[in-house]
């Protein structure tokens, strides 16, 4: 079923839903499912797998030299949306980027997506190489998220890339993309950067999941601005508790995000990690109330391979 189905079927009220990262490459599946299994008496409808892009290795030739190769860390996005599927029965939801891929290989997955029964994709651009300075799409390769979604979106209309003819039967893909509440690091205004979303709406995007944020404040005024912009489709938060003190640097330097003052100090207090899971889970839970009662449709989290927090979390509210 689709995203916006599930959401209307839904009636206004909240649901609840998480992401989590395919194992790394060589690693048993069953580590996933540990940590899936204490989230599904909360019903999600559906879970999102992220997909992570090529990365460079150095291997050793043995003489002095360094032989520098391409892989994949975590792969396997598509196959593990179907064993979930298979094993739980909630729609899963696996990430397209545009790094990395040609348009040609973008269409085979989607092409093996629809085969699987999978209704949902989240169109993404990915994040620039570690030894990039920004961003650059292979040869052949979309550029924009924009671009992803048209392509997506021709596909659901039965224009595959390199037919003449339009397709009867074909798949109907809902298409979720990425928001910022404190905008995209690259965009130089939150103004400019929701022009960037509207282009993705008007390509064909039915949804919008954003990015982590702390400031429910800062999630309002977007929702609000992103309205105003003619952005009409429904706008899921997203949400990360704190769990260890170094996320207090770690996720503002990444994610070029702010956290609130309150959050910063109870952190701090804090004497070791156990006690910071806590306060995140505390915060969370204060967080995803003000949230809920503001009418989102999902409350979806980011579990980053640990579901003992969420748990927590999802058990105050559902």
């Amino acid at each position: 079923m689709k995203v916006t189905d599930h959401i209307k079927k839904a009636n206004g009220k909240t649901l609840f839903s998480f992401e989590v990262i395919p194992p790394q490459k060589g690693k048993n599946i069953q580590e996933l499912y540990d940590n899936i299994d204490p989230l599904m008496e909360f019903k999600p409808p559906f879970i999102d797998v992220t997909t992570s892009r090529e990365e460079y290795v150095y291997i050793d030739k043995g003489n002095g030299l360094l032989d520098k190769r391409m892989t994949r860390m975590r792969p396997g996005t598509v196959g593990i949306c179907a064993s979930i599927m298979h094993k739980y029965g909630a729609d899963a939801i696996p990430h397209l980027l545009c790094g990395g891929f040609t348009k040609e290989e973008t269409e085979y997955v989607l092409v093996d997506c629809h085969y699987l029964g999978i209704d949902n994709v989240m169109a993404l651009r990915g994040d620039s190489m570690k030894d990039e300075p920004y961003f650059k799409p292979v040869e052949g390769g979309n550029a924009f998220a924009s671009e992803l979604v048209e392509q997506i979106a021709n596909l659901n209309r039965g224009k595959y890339l390199h037919d003449d003819v339009i397709v009867e039967r074909h798949a109907d893909f809902c298409i979720g993309v990425a928001g910022y509440p404190e905008k995209h690091m690259e965009a130089p205004s939150l103004v400019t950067d929701l022009k960037r979303l509207k282009a993705k709406v008007d390509a064909g995007a039915d949804y919008v999941v954003t990015q982590m944020f702390f400031d429910n404040n800062k999630f309002f005024e977007f929702v609000e601005k992103a309205r105003a912009a003619g952005i009409t489709v429904p706008i899921i938060p997203g949400i990360k508790p704190i769990a260890v003190k170094r996320h207090l640097q770690l996720l503002p330097q990444v994610f070029k995000i702010d956290l609130p003052q309150e959050l910063i100090d109870a952190v701090e207090a804090c004497k070791d990690n156990n006690a910071v899971r806590q306060v995140g889970i505390e915060f969370a839970i204060q967080q995803s109330k003000e949230l809920r009662d503001f009418g989102v449709p999902v409350l979806h989290y980011y579990s980053m391979g640990k579901s003992d927090n969420i748990k927590a979390i999802a058990s105050a509210l559902f």
